[in-house]
């Protein structure tokens, strides 16, 4: 951590002790904060997109467009398939507002989905506080009668799903926000003003993180809605500033990269770059990989069709690049209005919590080993062990030949095992280059997903 003054003392209008690490509201001084370690060692989280969009829960498949920008797509770009569906399903003067009290969230259990959450493997979650609609799941000062105490589920979202998160010792919570809203009247004025007044920020949004902070504690913040304006515009490196050095989290929150105009895959704690990012390489920062399991829509899409859901196969080699290559992966899934997960979700968490029971080793709290993907073996990935004494070689594919041959590894290990299988393998060097592992016959039904051979040296 750096010592600041002088200009933290002027902006808060306040003392500050004498000997004190902080950070002052500038970039390079908020990008010098180390990230906190607990996030880099979960690797794996769950996004979740619930809101009133979760009421229509429509998109368009021919253009594949996002079911939680329905109001936008309806009201703002208009395009013919939301406007249609409108049209035909509800009256002519129904209004957006109107789904708001149809969100009753009646067969919502937090405690169940926190038990799904972990039992899938992940160690994270990320709950929607706000979307672009600008409804709040929480009741929110600055949102009267547009959040879910006042109108719809008539609960605290936020509050509950926070409490039962908690309860499972695996997890950590965290949660979205929006810095904007698409039809608010304050942020429209602004934006007509060429972002030279910032009454949106100070009245609505500022308040707002605040509130989420300060009442709920996330342990993670993901920022989003920052492209149309610039980062002095949304405060954030003031807000950032009050985060890292005075708020109830300072030492434990991470943020992402969405907090201005310009500002994505620059700053920030660690990188999302675009939606559903995975460079495939390594890169000198923290990175997410913020993607979906419905391939078309990160709210719940009724109009999905089986192929748009990725399989497990699909699911466990998006982790295992990811992770190979020095990233999170955050994995989203859309409840319904009624406060359920689809079974197609579930059996897609589960899966993978059950792939990661027996291979978890090669993913948490691993680190990226000298070659990502294998020169040889191209469906073959690579970590290293949290103690840095095992490489595990991650295959995603079984060869026929019941020959795995790994290009890059250039030191003979000691010993190579299959995670999950008893007794050493038999290896020697390979043909050209690196090694050439004898695998074993296994029973058919054991052939699942993904396999993970640890090279102890």
């Amino acid at each position: 951590m750096f010592l600041v003054v002088g200009s933290l003392v002027a902006l808060l209008g306040c003392s500050v002790p004498s000997v004190l690490s902080t950070y002052a509201p500038t970039w390079d001084s908020l990008d010098s904060r180390p990230l906190p370690g607990w996030y880099d060692e979960s690797k794996v989280g769950i996004f979740l997109h619930w809101g009133v969009f979760s009421v229509p829960s429509f998109g368009a498949q021919s253009s594949a467009t996002a079911g939680e920008w329905f109001w936008w797509y309806w009201r703002g770009q208009q395009q013919k398939e939301f406007v249609q569906f409108m049209n035909s399903s509800y009256p002519p003067d129904f209004k957006y507002s109107d789904f708001a009290p149809m969100w009753k969230a009646e067969l919502w259990d937090p405690d169940a989905w926190a038990q799904l959450f972990a039992d899938s493997g992940a160690r994270y979650v990320v709950l929607t506080s706000k979307h672009h609609e600008g409804f709040t799941l929480w009741p929110s000062k600055g949102s009267w009668n547009w959040n879910a105490m006042d109108t719809g589920p008539h609960r605290d979202l936020v509050g509950e799903l926070a409490t039962a998160v908690r309860k499972q010792p695996s997890l950590h919570f965290g949660l979205y926000h929006s810095l904007f809203e698409w039809f608010n009247p304050i942020y429209l004025n602004d934006k007509k003003n060429g972002f030279s007044t910032n009454q949106f920020v100070a009245d609505k949004t500022g308040p707002e993180l605040h509130e989420i902070i300060n009442q709920y504690e996330p342990e993670l913040i993901w920022s989003d809605g920052d492209w149309e304006a610039s980062d002095t515009y949304w405060n954030s490196t003031n807000f950032l500033a009050w985060l890292y050095n005075d708020s109830p989290v300072k030492d434990t929150v991470v943020v992402n990269d969405r907090w201005g105009k310009g500002v994505s895959c620059k700053h920030g704690g660690y990188y999302t770059c675009q939606d559903r990012y995975n460079p495939g390489h390594l890169i000198d920062h923290k990175w997410e990989n913020a993607m979906t399991l419905d391939k078309g829509s990160w709210g719940f899409c009724r109009t999905s069709p089986l192929s748009n859901y990725l399989s497990i196969e699909q699911l466990i080699n998006e982790i295992v690049v990811t992770v190979s290559c020095g990233g999170n992966i955050l994995i989203n899934v859309g409840p319904t209005a009624d406060g359920r997960i689809e079974p197609i979700f579930q059996e897609r968490l589960l899966q993978m919590g059950a792939w990661l029971k027996t291979n978890g080793a090669a993913i948490y709290g691993s680190h990226p080993w000298t070659a990502q993907n294998d020169s040889v073996s191209g469906d073959v990935w690579y970590t290293l062990s949290s103690d840095k004494t095992t490489v595990y070689a991650i295959s995603l594919s079984w060869p026929a030949s019941h020959q795995l041959l790994l290009g890059s590894v250039t030191t003979m290990p000691k010993t190579v095992t299959l995670v999950g299988y008893e007794g050493a393998l038999q290896f020697a060097k390979g043909p050209s280059a690196g090694i050439a592992i004898t695998l074993p016959h296994l029973d058919t039904n054991d052939l699942q997903w993904a396999w993970v051979f640890a090279l102890s040296s």
